[in-house]
Formats: structure tokens, sequence, C-alpha cells
């Protein structure tokens, strides 16, 4: 997916620290990238709480100014030199209206805008793209969605790992370590989140001072609403103007999210363009193809040059076929839901299930069930060998035939599990994975749902029916090769562990184990259901 960089080149000038001011009268900082002889060119505008100078000063600002764009670059309230307190989230809309406002009353501002970044950075623009106007011309967003509380609670678990590593991350930003301590932060996240304390007390162990973003994330986790309303701009994405291109992995931990904004600016009638590529959150492969898909992408929509755009406006990378692929659309058309079912004596097959008797799995929390692999923020979250994993107790493993011919998964991945629990409080977590000729078996996608009394309702035998979102597929599953299920009550780190009796979860500290029973039945089919592309 190589796109050829433009040949004109600018000398790229810097104003620095320029005031911005905002409406409470705190001021924020920017610096303006300028492309040497260009008459009133079309402002990209990035907002970060990382900083603007360094990498993300040469990849943001000197990159994009180079080729001819000026770059406003401003670091968000409360770090880098912008006054006030960060509040995670919380004051994007406003700030980032009030950076448009303050743009439009400069004289080198030409009126033609596009916005850029990842992550929190992509989050910025989602916060005031549907309010912008029509200055706002395009964006370009990677490995981010429109809100963050569905992977900070994910399937009403709690994303504990990721949580914790950008709360670390944050504070050592202002740390005398900088960029080292950042470094470190998945290191001391990963020894907090093992020592087995109560969660409200991880943000001291693991970033050496109570941080009050995290202790907000525990304090509504049970009713996240109130907290989460003026930080959710999902509902609003439809309302988006501007030409947008998404850039995802398949093993980020926005990518859910990041699908369902692509599909709630389709069922809007807006056409944006969206690339996943086999790469995670901080994979310096997806940044490298999001900078060239914004160039691309902005030279089209903001100079007028549509050469670096492509015929169809999704493309994907399918792993185990290792190719590109470009559709039309999301999910792919052709794409047809197949029912893999659990079946007795470990088996897993797309026939109908057939009668026996549940299997059983003791989940403990004061042991619990750990992950290999899977979706976190910072560190490789690449596939894994699971083997260590399945050889568990408390992992249900499920095996399929041996494949006849290769078998194309792509799109979105769900099951249906039939549990019944000797707690109400209990999670189910089921993982998909990709059984290689000599036995290794790589984890794909997974998911999680956290269990609550009522919820879903038991049956008379007090068996729910649980249904789970995995992370979304493109996978080849290759002749030879088999496919496997998980199921399982933990994921720990990545997800807090549940300790089965309903506690608030920063403060819980006693533990309840659960037994639980997986039924499949042809009364109570427990399945996955894999969205297969005909070759």
């Amino acid at each position: 997916m190589a796109i050829t960089w433009p040949r004109t080149a600018h000398r790229v000038a810097v104003q620095r620290d320029l005031p911005v001011p905002m409406p409470d009268g705190v001021v924020l900082l920017a610096d303006r990238y300028i492309p040497v002889g260009a008459v009133r060119p079309p402002t990209i505008l990035v907002r970060s709480p990382y900083g603007r100078r360094g990498v993300f000063g040469l990849v943001y600002g000197r990159a994009f100014a180079h080729r001819g764009f000026q770059v406003v670059m401003q670091s968000c309230r409360g770090g880098f030199g912008s006054g006030g307190l960060l509040d995670p989230l919380g004051d994007e809309h406003d700030d980032g209206l009030a950076t448009l406002a303050w743009l439009r009353g400069q004289p080198w501002y030409g009126g033609s805008l596009a916005m850029q970044g990842p992550s929190y950075l992509g989050y910025t623009q989602w916060a005031v793209a549907p309010f912008a106007g029509p200055e706002l011309k395009a964006m370009a967003t990677s490995v981010t969605a429109s809100q963050f509380r569905d992977a900070a609670y994910v399937g009403g678990a709690f994303a504990l790992e990721s949580s914790l590593i950008w709360t670390t991350l944050t504070a050592s930003m202002g740390s005398p370590l900088g960029g080292a301590g950042a470094l470190l932060a998945p290191r001391r996240t990963r020894r907090a989140a093992l020592s087995g304390r109560p969660l409200a007390e991880l943000d001291v162990l693991s970033a050496g001072r109570g941080m009050p973003f995290f202790q907000d994330l525990l304090a509504h986790h049970a009713e996240p609403a109130a907290y989460w309303g003026r930080r959710d701009f999902s509902a609003s994405v439809g309302e988006v103007g501007a030409e947008v291109t998404m850039v995802g992995g398949w093993y980020d931990v926005f990518l859910p999210w990041q699908v369902k904004d692509y599909a709630a600016m389709r069922a809007a009638g807006r056409r944006p363009q969206l690339t996943i590529g086999p790469w995670y959150h901080a994979d310096m492969r997806q940044m490298r193809a999001a900078g060239a898909d914004a160039l691309a992408w902005f030279r089209a929509h903001l100079m007028g040059d549509p050469s670096g755009l492509r015929e169809q406006p999704v493309r994907l990378y399918v792993t185990g076929a290792e190719e590109w692929r470009d559709y039309p659309d999301w999910p792919v058309p052709g794409m047809r839901e197949q029912r893999w079912h659990l079946r007795p004596d470990s088996g897993l097959a797309p026939e109908n299930p057939v009668e026996s008797e549940p299997d059983l799995y003791r989940y403990d929390p004061a042991h619990p069930t750990p992950a290999l692999g899977g979706p976190v923020l910072l560190g490789d979250s690449r596939p894994r060998d699971n083997r260590r994993l399945e050889a568990r107790r408390d992992v249900l493993v499920y095996t399929g035939p041996e494949l006849r011919e290769d078998t194309d998964v792509i799109g979105p991945v769900r099951a249906e599990i039939h549990l019944r629990s000797s707690t109400p409080y209990t999670d189910v977590v089921v993982r998909v994975c990709d059984v290689h000729p000599d036995g290794a078996s790589y984890n794909v996608c997974e998911g999680v749902r956290r269990l609550a009394p009522g919820a879903p309702a038991a049956d008379a035998d007090g068996v729910r029916r649980v249904e789970v979102d995995l992370w979304p597929i493109g996978h080849r599953f290759r002749r030879g090769h088999r496919i496997r299920v998980h199921v399982a009550s933990g994921a720990y780190p990545r997800i807090a562990r549940n300790l089965g009796t309903g506690d608030p979860l920063g403060t819980a500290s006693s533990m309840v184990a659960a037994r639980q029973e997986v039924f499949h039945d042809p009364s109570r089919p427990s399945a996955v259901i894999l969205p297969v592309v005909p070759r």
C-alpha cells in the first residue's frame, strides 16, 4: 500500500509558543510550522497532550509543512507549557472550538482546515468535528474513536492494564525522566496490576502518586453516564461534514469502536475511508502508513490532487493470507455468518449441536486466569502461542477439524455462550485462535462480557445466554489449520479480575470463586459466530 510522496518540497520555518486564549482565561501554547513560499496554504490542526516538539513536531509538523501545508500543533490544557489542569477528555470540546475561533482571527489563516492525529489526538478531532463548520475539509484519524468509554469498560469489565498504562504515561511525561519514564510505564503498570492490591491503590504503585483520572474511571464504572456524557461524541459522528479517513489495526485497543464510527458515518450517507492493517496501538508500521494515508487524503481534499487516492474506500490486510485487499464497504460484501458450535469432547464444528452434558471449570479470582497477547495500549499486541494458557484447568478449549480448504473470515465476530454460574457476578471471556499444523495456537481475536444479577436474565434452571462481542477479524485460516475457541472467566491483567462479589470496583477485596458450567446441547447451543467470506 505504498504511496508516492509529492516531489514538491518547502523549507520550513517555525513560530514557537503562540498563545491561544481560552474563554476561561487559560492560555494554551501552539507551534506553527510554515512552508516557506506558500501563500495562505491549507492549515492542519493537531491538538496533543503529549507535547508538540521532538518526534511529534517532526512527524506531524515538519513533515507536512515540508509538503506545502501549514501546521498548528497545540499542547492540550495542563501540559507542555499550556495553562490549566489536564482533565483527560473533559475539555477537548470547548478548548478545540476556542482554538478554531482563534485560528479564524489569524491573518495567515486561509479558511481551509484539516485535522490529524492518532489515539488521543484523534479523539480531539471527533470532539469538535461535528461543530467546526464547512471550513473543516478533511480529517485523518488513526487508532482512535469518538468515545473511549467502551474501551475503558470493555464488555462491562474494566480494561485495567491499558487504563493504568495511560495514567502512568501521563504522570511520567511531567517527571524528570521525561520520555524514558514513559517507556517504563508498561513495566511499572504490569508490576502494579499483578500486585493483587485493591484497584484504587494501583495508581500510586504504578505512577508514584494518586491520579484523579484513574480514580474517576473506577468510581464511574457502575454508572458511567454522568462522567462520560460530555466525553462521548459518538452520537454526533454522523453529523461530521468533513471527508474522513480512518486507519486502524487488528490488534488495536480501539478497533471495535473505530469501525462503529465508520458505520455511523455510512448510515448518515457519508463515504469515509477505512484501512485496517496487521498493527497494534503503538506500532511504528501503523504510524508510517497513517502518515502516508493522511498526506494523500489532505492533498486530495485541500489541494485538489486526487492522484494518491485509491478506488475502493475500504482496504484490509488479511492475516494468514498476508495480503492487502480492497472492498467497497465494511462489513465486506458477500460475508455470511457461520455458527461454529461448541461440542462435547472439546470439539468445535459448524454442524448442529448434539445432546451433551455441560463442561465445567472453576474460576478463582485469587489465582485469576491470565491472558497471553491481546490488545493493550502500549507494547506488542501481535498474536502469541497460547498453548501454555490452554493447559490451565480454568480455560475450556474447543477445537475444530483440520480445514480442507483456506477459509477467509472477515468482519465482526460474536459468541453466544450458555452459562450457569455459582455467582451472579462473573465474566465470560471468549477467544478465537488459529491452530497451526505444528500445534502452535495463536490468538486472533477475543472479547469479554461482565455479568451481574439479571443481566442477562437466567432461565428456570439458572442458565444465562451470554452474548459476547469479540474484536473484528480479517484472517485466513489456512488449509490444514484448525479453528479453536477458548471460554474462560479472566484475561488478567488486561482485564481486571472479577472478584465475584459485586463490591465496588476500586475498593473490593473479598473474593468468591465461581463454579462455571458451559452448555452446548440443542436447546442451549453455545457457539462462536464467524463472518465467512467466500474466496
